[in-house]
């Protein structure tokens, strides 16, 4: 069975872009522990990160690269922050985090609210950017 991922990458579940290409895909968390927090993922369905091929494990760190130049660009933080942690979903993926302190980057605090439109319109400066 596809994870819920791939079922994005195919269209089948709609998402927030903020950068694809021929091989990777970036998208906004729907529940967002700080605005502007995104995921990376490869095209390719692996669930660990450190089984992917190597050339995509090789590509995967540049993609998120330009990503989180333009989520910095437009998300006031001191930094991004990354993260790979790989329970939620069965997919290979990085969290990118808008961040100001490492305390930013606690996924047990309460998610950020944002409506789909607020996201749509982030993702939209996002790509903008």
């Amino acid at each position: 069975m596809a994870s819920i991922f791939s079922r994005i990458i195919h269209g089948e579940i709609p998402c927030h872009k903020v950068g694809e290409d021929d091989r990777y895909l970036a998208f906004l968390d729907i529940n967002p522990v700080r605005r502007g927090h995104s995921l990376v993922i490869p095209k390719l369905e692996v669930d660990k990160f450190f089984d992917l091929p190597p050339e995509v494990l090789a590509g995967i760190m540049p993609f998120a690269q330009g990503v989180a130049k333009r989520i910095a660009a437009v998300v006031p933080c001191d930094r991004i922050g990354v993260s790979v942690v790989g329970l939620e979903v069965p997919h290979a993926h990085v969290h990118l985090i808008p961040i100001d302190s490492i305390f930013d980057m606690d996924f047990s605090k309460p998610k950020v609210k944002m409506t789909q439109e607020e996201l749509a319109a982030l993702a939209e400066q996002i790509r903008r950017a």
